[in-house]
């Protein structure tokens, strides 16, 4: 309703008020009524802007409260910097109330030295009665009322430190990866200042699949892997050939040579190439001495030597060679010194010359001593060995990892330098790594499964290079989530500061450093480990069961590790964002994500990029978020 047409509609009642008045004997009430009737006005009329006025201030502090936020959410210390970006924002907040026009001249944005940003603005509003004139009080309001507000936001008094884990699995391919990149550069442009003084922002890149893969750090984190010792000498026989002439069928069968053996009683031989009698070839044999050209066999039941009788094998024909041996199996016996091996124990190796078809194999050793050791197979098919060589041990700590998988077949896989689970006492802390604790080594299968190629990126404050890495992330291997946040906390620990002491992370004091780990998914963790090697009972889409080590997983199910993990994180004070993308709500994944957020609403679960990307943002804002005190 318009004022002309309100105060039309007011005319009626008064003036017959006023008529009831004048008719009315007391003229003292006529006189009180004429004195009273413009405040009468005023109060009615005037309420109208000052109803107006107040519905501005609040507008106005909304707006202001807003802009205050903005310029101190802004990289810029310099009261020039904050009044520009504070101006801009204040100017597009009240584009919604057309009414008012701002007074810059009174409007500013400053910061004290306690580091609050401190807002005022005035606006005015044109009144809606400005131009109404009441005799004796002459014009009743200005053309213009005036309105202020002020706001006063508590910049942020501390640095802050985020590490982002971020699933690069197999079954992020295609559209997620795409999707992942996007959301993650936008979170670095969130959370990562230009400006990090007087408080520094940084952020730590967590990249995983079947590990998370330090690169150069890899070595202070697991220990440097051992080496190769030097082979000087593998050989298996004592002797050269002598042919053989005869074998008889017998209780106790007997060999003839055709010259001298050279062989003594309790000397150890191996025959092979026999025809007709083959049940004696490639065997190895313990001797009895007959006489210079002849001699009985024994052999190894198991628990002791006894006399072959020949009488149920078939009959010699021809020819046939036996040769003395070094060990009593007839196996190969390598000469290396210091090679730390002890029965048992797996052995991988490489570069043999003469000897080549041992290359690049793996065994169990046996008859060990401080300098020699038997690979369990004897060479008489193979060559000579004439040079060189590398014994690798095949351990946990090893630079190969020989193991049985559970076809009963020998297995070796080279260590790289991604890392696998913490086992013992310090699974689930941030303690810093060490010869006593280490976190595990990781021989993955470098085809069906390898370690990725992205590295860990420790805290950086550098735009670039985080995005960067983000930009050229690729997908591959399954899904070992639970190492990717152990690093996720570890990027943020102070106790690994030892291992990349060019980004150190701040101590954890909570009123000095914010320190927050966002972790990311899309999948079950389907990938534990033992000895460095990924379990027998690993999830299906973990991988062959070719490169399987036949144990199960020394610290047990991957979503009780995580949160475990979570836990000590949290307890720590920690701050943790989950992040499960296009993961289905009650499965195993979308339950350990919500128990290891630090509250429900620090948990997401986005269905779409777009999504994916808002959630991403929502937490970038949530860590730089700043408090409005007054």
């Amino acid at each position: 309703m318009g004022l002309k047409t309100w105060m039309k509609g007011m005319s009626r009642p008064l003036s017959a008020f006023t008529r009831r008045l004048a008719d009315n004997s007391g003229g003292n009430v006529a006189l009180m009524f004429a004195i009273s009737l413009p405040v009468l006005i005023m109060m009615a009329v005037g309420g109208v802007d000052i109803h107006r006025a107040s519905t501005v201030r609040a507008n106005l502090q909304d707006a202001l409260d807003a802009a205050a936020l903005a310029a101190a959410r802004s990289p810029y210390t310099a009261n020039s910097d904050l009044q520009r970006v504070g101006l801009v924002a204040l100017k597009a907040n009240l584009k919604a109330f057309p009414e008012v026009t701002l007074s810059e001249d009174d409007t500013s944005f400053v910061m004290n030295d306690d580091n609050v940003v401190i807002a005022t603005s005035k606006v005015s509003v044109k009144t809606l009665v400005a131009h109404i004139v009441l005799p004796p009080y002459g014009r009743f309001m200005d053309e213009y009322l005036l309105v202020g507000a002020d706001s006063e936001v508590d910049r942020s008094a501390k640095n802050i430190e985020v590490g982002l884990v971020l699933d690069i699995t197999g079954s992020m391919g295609g559209r997620r990866i795409v999707d992942l990149k996007a959301a993650a550069t936008q979170l670095v442009d969130i959370v990562v200042q230009d400006v990090q003084t007087p408080f520094y922002t940084r952020m730590a890149i967590v990249p995983y699949s079947v590990g998370v893969n330090l690169g150069a750090y890899a070595n202070g984190a697991r220990g440097t892997p051992i080496g190769a010792r030097a082979i000087s000498d593998m050989e298996w026989a004592a002797s050269s050939a002598r042919n053989i002439s005869n074998i008889t069928r017998a209780s106790i069968g007997v060999v003839t040579t055709s010259s001298g053996h050279d062989l003594q009683t309790n000397d150890y031989v191996w025959i092979r190439n026999v025809s007709g009698m083959s049940q004696v070839n490639n065997r190895a044999f313990r001797v009895q001495k007959i006489s210079d050209t002849s001699f009985s066999l024994q052999s190894w039941n198991g628990s002791s030597w006894a006399t072959v009788q020949t009488n149920s094998y078939g009959n010699y024909i021809s020819r046939g060679e036996v040769r003395k041996c070094r060990l009593s199996d007839c196996t190969i016996r390598v000469t290396a010194a210091s090679h730390g091996l002890t029965n048992g124990d797996g052995v991988y190796l490489t570069g043999v010359n003469g000897m080549n078809e041992v290359n690049n194999r793996p065994f169990i050793v046996s008859h060990v001593t401080s300098g020699t050791y038997s690979i369990g197979v004897n060479g008489a098919e193979w060559g000579t060995h004439t040079s060189g060589g590398s014994s690798w041990c095949g351990q946990d700590g090893c630079q190969w990892r020989v193991f049985y998988n559970s076809s009963g077949e020998l297995r070796a896989l080279e260590t790289s330098t991604c890392v696998s689970e913490r086992t013992g006492r310090q699974a689930y802390t941030d303690a810093a790594p060490d010869a006593a604790a280490p976190v595990g080594r990781n021989y993955p299968s470098t085809l069906g499964n390898p370690c990725p190629s992205a590295t860990i990126l420790p805290l950086s404050s550098d735009r670039a290079a985080l995005k960067s890495l983000i930009r050229g992330l690729s997908v591959t291997g399954s899904t070992a989530g639970q190492i990717g946040m152990a690093w996720g906390w570890y990027a943020v620990s102070p106790n690994f500061n030892g291992l990349w002491p060019g980004s150190p992370a701040g101590a954890y004091e909570p009123e000095d450093t914010l320190k927050a780990v966002i972790i990311m998914t899309d999948g079950e963790f389907n990938t534990p480990y033992n000895s460095g090697v990924i379990a027998v009972d690993a999830g299906a889409g973990s991988g062959g069961y070719r490169d399987k080590i036949n144990q199960n997983a020394t610290n047990g199910d991957p979503f009780a590790q995580g949160q475990a993990l979570c836990e000590g994180m949290k307890a720590a004070g920690v701050i943790v964002y989950t992040v499960g993308f296009q993961i289905s709500r009650g499965g195993n994944a979308a339950a350990l994500l919500a128990d290891c957020a630090t509250s429900a609403q620090h948990a997401h679960l986005p269905a779409s990029g777009s999504d994916l990307s808002a959630a991403f943002a929502e937490i970038g804002r949530d860590i730089t978020r700043l408090r409005i005190s007054k």
